[in-house]
């Protein structure tokens, strides 16, 4: 599988904006997807994951209400859609693939490029 994520950019707080994550190669059937996140200095985190079989998703409570992810199977790409963004949302957004259910990032097989984030107060 591989991972192609697109859509960050600078924007001010309380914007939105929306990243997309292009996947090639083998289906996607049977994987879990996600978004990270790395600011500076931090380590990567887990912002949403998404089931591509059934739809289901997860959010840990930093992203919960704010962030949506969602998928397009006719397009094999998965979206994260963040609004009321901070400047605490200020990093790179990575996309990811895993064989499992699993909010480990060490769990996740495949890794896409980070796409920058930056949000201005």
């Amino acid at each position: 599988v591989q991972l192609q994520a697109s859509g960050g950019g600078l924007v001010q707080a309380g914007d939105s904006l929306r990243l997309s994550c292009a996947a090639s190669g083998p289906t996607l059937s049977n994987y879990a997807l996600a978004w990270f996140r790395q600011a500076p200095g931090k380590e990567r985190e887990l912002v949403a994951r998404i089931n591509w079989d059934n739809g289901l998703t997860y959010y840990p409570d930093s992203a919960k209400g704010r962030f949506t992810i969602s998928r397009d199977d006719a397009k094999n790409t998965i979206g994260l859609e963040m609004n009321s963004l901070k400047p605490e949302d200020t990093a790179d957004y990575y996309c990811a693939a895993s064989y499992h259910w699993t909010a480990v990032r060490g769990q996740y097989n495949y890794w896409g490029q980070g796409t920058q984030v930056t949000v201005s107060s």
